[in-house]
């Protein structure tokens, strides 16, 4: 059983689409997307720098994007799951027929200026806590006053909060934690901070149509399938103010029977914690058109 998943904000460096889209079609896809959202997609994917790309509002839909043509050079495949870390659900709900591309483009958008208009409001940011147990570090956490706002799962937590909290972090670690890496985010985003962006994406899904999933939808909030459109609309707006359960969705993917899973574009974070949690799951990152091949084997053998 294959699971098609997509990444979260992070995982986009600077060119990382310049091989995507010598693709047939897929400058033309590009740039019907970039008209429909008022954004250069092809410009960020190519030229801009680390900085330009790690603003939330471009980061976002570059990300979808990326998911969208990397999912689609692919070829026609049937996954018998998807899902997606952070505005990577929005990308799996355009695999999963919930949204189609523009629609999931749109939505991003509106995303992406929402988050970044409400981390503007106070400094805050993200860190990844590798290494100790959850229930010790979620703890420490807390009396920081800090949020586990990414349960990933095979070690890893993300803490989110201010600037200030997150230097206490530094200094004072959970037991067991190896080691605190800053994100490269603008944000503390899936906490209370992201409250108004969570009001102005209602309004911006009450204009879409969702379709139910024609396959199975996992869902960052509790790893739960999701079978109505309507609700994984629901929640893609509650997500962005609510903690990723990642780790419950490998939970899920193992209750489906998951043999492989492939990462779409930007490809490589979600496969490293698979590879630690999801022992004897052939995984595969789609970094460069070079891993499609490589991919279409694995989709014969398990989809």
């Amino acid at each position: 059983m294959l699971v098609l998943v997509a990444p979260g904000q992070g995982a986009q460096t600077p060119g990382f689409l310049t091989p995507w889209l010598e693709l047939p079609g897929a400058a033309d896809r590009l740039g019907a997307w970039s008209d429909a959202i008022g954004l250069d997609l092809a410009h960020y994917g190519t030229q801009a720098d680390a900085d330009a790309i790690r603003d939330t509002a471009v980061a976002q839909p570059l990300l979808v994007a990326a998911g969208l043509l990397s999912a689609a050079a692919l070829g026609d495949i049937v996954p018998g799951a998807v899902a997606g870390h952070s505005v990577g659900e929005i990308t799996a709900a355009a695999y999963a027929g919930v949204l189609d591309d523009t629609a999931a483009l749109t939505l991003v958008r509106r995303r992406g200026l929402a988050m970044a208009e409400a981390a503007a409001i106070t400094e805050t940011g993200m860190s990844a806590l590798l290494g100790g147990d959850p229930e010790v570090s979620v703890a420490h956490l807390e009396k920081l006053g800090l949020t586990p706002a990414n349960m990933n799962g095979a070690g890893q937590i993300v803490a989110a909060g201010t600037m200030e909290q997150l230097a206490a972090l530094n200094e004072d670690k959970p037991e067991g934690v190896r080691k605190v890496v800053p994100l490269k985010v603008a944000g503390a985003f899936h906490t209370h901070h992201m409250g108004p962006a969570v009001e102005k994406l209602a309004e911006a899904a009450k204009e879409l149509v969702p379709a139910d999933p024609t396959v199975a939808y996992v869902s960052n909030k509790d790893g739960r399938t999701v079978t109505t459109g309507i609700e994984v609309l629901e929640r893609l707006v509650g997500q962005v103010a609510n903690p990723v359960r990642w780790d419950l969705c490998m939970e899920t993917f193992k209750e489906l029977g998951v043999t492989a899973l492939i990462e779409a574009c930007p490809g490589g974070t979600l496969t490293g914690l698979a590879k630690r949690a999801l022992p004897g799951v052939k995984t595969l990152a789609l970094k460069t058109p070079d891993d499609l091949d490589a991919a279409r084997e694995l989709v014969a053998e398990h989809a």
